[in-house]
């Protein structure tokens, strides 16, 4: 394992995969950037991040291929390459999501996704090059391809992994706050203008408020995506837009209505008394 994380760390300082990134990224941007597409592939209508869990289809397929060529025999050969085409073209959305998620993404994290990018795309090559050997009746051939295959698809799950649970790629970052179901004092009523955001703080825990339609909401002030303040981005319609990665939520329950957010935003409930402001955890 000590060997594995000094291959990653020398993936994350290696800034000549910047020049490939870079322009890449650029262009996956724009093209995703649209509302409604962001908001299908980050999966913001799912709750999570899309990405994952479709990622489950193609090893899977491929996996079990592998399976039926080394226990199947010659009877099973069908059924394994079929599989692999299951594989093949199920790892297409994969890309499709993966893409828009990582160009999201800076530095280390972009490096490391690029890598990832990299080994899945060896991975689908030797799969491909697999399933037409297996066609031309080559089966010894495209089990062993379906095998080194496999070997890259593993490298990059490996990468993928490094992303979400060493480096926070991807995972919810107001997940672990402090709440308080206690009422806190926070403001004075006359602070909290039609259209502003305002920062407070409650039990560590930053929090922005705003009246909204003359209605008073609170929702946690850091993006559920990558930690962006949202106190510091601004109100497009009925939505605080992070001015990190333009992730919307919707100001009054705080469900992302664009990506690449795909958890809700944590609320909080509030209440005005005698000129001033008190809010509490709303879950």
């Amino acid at each position: 394992m000590f060997g594995l994380s000094r291959v990653v760390k020398r993936i994350e300082n290696e800034k000549s995969l910047d020049s490939i990134s870079k322009p890449v990224a650029e262009w996956v941007s724009k093209v995703t950037s649209p509302d409604k597409i962001k908001y299908a592939l980050s999966g913001s209508w799912l709750g999570h991040q899309l990405h994952p869990p479709l990622t489950d289809v193609p090893i899977g397929a491929w996996a079990m291929a592998s399976v039926l060529d080394l226990t199947g025999g010659e009877q099973m050969r069908p059924a394994s390459q079929r599989l692999v085409a299951l594989g093949i073209l199920s790892s297409i959305p994969v890309a499709i999501t993966g893409a828009s998620d990582w160009s999201d993404s800076y530095g280390k994290a972009r490096r490391v996704g690029t890598a990832h990018a990299l080994a899945n795309s060896m991975g689908m090559e030797f799969q491909i090059m697999s399933w037409l050997a297996r066609r031309k009746d080559r089966h010894v051939l495209g089990a062993s391809l379906s095998l080194i295959g496999l070997g890259f698809t593993g490298a990059a799950g490996y990468l993928g992994g490094h992303l979400s649970f060493d480096m926070g790629v991807g995972v919810n970052h107001a997940a672990f706050e402090k709440r308080t179901n206690k009422w806190t004092d926070v403001a004075a009523e006359e602070e909290i203008q039609e259209g502003q955001l305002h920062r407070v703080t409650v039990n560590d825990t930053p929090v922005v408020i705003t009246r909204h339609k003359g209605d008073l909401h609170a929702m946690s002030a850091t993006c559920a995506h990558a930690g962006g303040p949202l106190d510091k981005g601004e109100i497009e319609g009925d939505c605080i837009v992070c001015p990190w990665h333009q992730s919307k939520f919707r100001i009054t329950d705080g469900t992302p209505q664009r990506g690449p957010a795909g958890a809700n935003q944590p609320m909080w409930q509030v209440r005005a008394e005698d000129g001033r402001i008190a809010i509490r955890s709303a879950e």
